[in-house]
């Protein structure tokens, strides 16, 4: 849905997806899988290769769009156990590159929506994403997987990010990358959605404004 279709004059806030939306970076995404492959390796006693082999075959079977927490999930994994991992292990200094149209794009939808990010990352590694993308300040409310332990699509989550954020969800925008597990859920509940899988994409939200 590209943003002059929605309905901007009801419409009171905007929750952003983070990794694949706000930015878009696969030596990042390497960084995590890598990390999770070492969890699962020292968890099932296997090598580095087969675990990632495992995952592949677990986020096929997946009918979420085959997410990284629902697959360790399915091996047998402990989210706490494998996001205390990822906190140590990867780092987007160095690896994440400022784009300075997201965070003017931010500022500018800030002027007339509550802005908020609910990301399937741990706090940590989001406040982190977030400094080096250069949008750290811009949100609300900031809502992670350490929040529930309910990694998305989840109704039970998302209900409760409704009501935290005190909208309506006729009155809120999902944005994320991902249909089935960002946007499909918020769609079936009423909500505005909008998918960008670039910043190209995601600068068509600046329609909003104007």
């Amino acid at each position: 849905m590209t943003a002059p279709l929605l309905r901007a004059n009801r419409l009171r806030a905007i929750v952003f997806d983070l990794d694949g939306t706000l930015y878009q970076d696969e030596r990042l995404g390497r960084e995590v899988n890598l990390s999770a492959c070492r969890y699962l390796a020292s968890l099932k006693g296997i090598t580095e290769a087969e675990a990632d082999a495992l995952l592949k075959e677990a986020r096929a079977a997946s009918e979420a769009e085959g997410t990284l927490s629902r697959a360790v999930q399915a091996l047998g994994g402990n989210l706490q156990d494998l996001h205390q991992r990822m906190s140590q292990e990867v780092h987007p200094e160095g690896v994440l590159e400022l784009d300075r149209r997201v965070p003017e794009l931010l500022k500018l939808l800030a002027k007339r929506f509550e802005l908020h990010v609910y990301t399937n990352n741990n706090r940590q590694l989001s406040k982190a994403i977030m400094a080096q993308i250069g949008v750290s300040g811009l949100f609300r409310k900031t809502f992670t997987i350490e929040d529930h332990w309910l990694p998305k699509p989840d109704q039970a989550v998302l209900l409760r990010i409704l009501q935290a954020i005190g909208q309506e969800p006729d009155q809120t925008l999902f944005v994320g990358d991902r249909f089935q597990v960002d946007l499909a859920l918020p769609q079936s509940l009423g909500c505005a959605i909008f998918e960008a899988k670039t910043v190209e994409e995601l600068l068509g939200l600046a329609e909003l404004v104007r």
